[in-house]
């Protein structure tokens, strides 16, 4: 869910603890941007990060991107083949712009369920689609990505943006989206990635790192969430490696768009 790229100097490495879970002799240990904790303690930091930034999330995320994350949350709407009566799952849904542009189209025959691992968005996301009089489709639930509490076969749609790099077991994740989905349904993945020119990447991790911080103090009296922020994003895999975990899910037909010169890239894979 928000905006940043890293030191150069950690590109490599980063590709190859994207979805670590490193055994110790004592722990398993994950990624924390680019600390390393014990697996069980991210969630708990993750979910701290999300507290502090929910109040303060969407004005964030238009300052961060100059308002162009509607493009590319369009783009998804655009490629996801929603219609009328369709289920769909706004996985990391956040404070629910996807969720309400999918209500509009579904109609009352449809459902949209807002799901997202940490209360404080989730309230932000009710309160602000309740005022923008989006009600009557739309189901509210607090879960984690790796483990939905859905049923077998319920969606044809799920979407999950700028979430998936704040999951610790990604491969678990993508296996549970799997298995909810319809046979035929899809799943669209927009998450920032790596960009494709090395000039972009410079431009990008000096914004990432020197500008994004201080704006996250100014406006969200936060700077460390918007660091974490940034280093998520240098430790999520890559335009190729994330199309391969999708595939070892299972999901078929896998592709990805980059988008803004691969700072954010919508994966798009389905279920035969």
């Amino acid at each position: 869910m928000s905006t940043e790229q890293a030191n150069s100097t950690s590109e490599t490495t980063a590709n190859h603890e994207v979805t670590a879970q490193v055994n110790s002799a004592d722990d398993q240990t994950t990624h924390f941007g680019y600390e390393t904790v014990k697996t069980e303690e991210k969630v708990k930091k993750v979910a701290e990060v999300f507290h502090s930034v929910a109040a303060k999330y969407d004005v964030m995320n238009d300052l961060m991107s100059m308002g162009i994350h509607r493009l590319w949350k369009r783009f998804t709407i655009d490629n996801s083949g929603v219609r009328s009566g369709h289920q769909i799952l706004d996985l990391a849904g956040g404070t629910g712009d996807l969720t309400a542009k999918f209500s509009r189209i579904v109609g009352e025959k449809g459902k949209v369920v807002l799901a997202d691992i940490n209360n404080s968005m989730l309230e932000v996301g009710r309160e602000k689609l309740r005022d923008l009089g989006v009600v009557g489709n739309v189901e509210y639930v607090q879960a984690n990505a790796e483990c939905l509490p859905f049923a077998d076969n319920t969606f044809d749609i799920v979407t999950i943006a700028f979430g998936l790099r704040n999951v610790t077991d990604k491969d678990a994740a993508l296996s549970s989206i799997y298995r909810v989905l319809k046979p035929g349904g899809r799943l669209l993945v927009l998450e920032f990635s790596k960009p494709t020119q090395d000039w972009l990447a410079k431009i990008y991790d000096v914004y990432s790192f020197n500008i994004l911080p201080k704006m996250g103090e100014l406006v969200a009296n936060d700077a460390d969430s918007y660091q974490y922020l940034a280093e998520s994003i240098r430790m999520h895999p890559d335009q190729d490696t994330l199309k391969g975990m999708m595939e070892n899910a299972g999901f078929e037909e896998t592709s990805y768009h980059n988008l803004t010169g691969g700072i954010v890239a919508l994966h798009k894979g389905f279920k035969f």
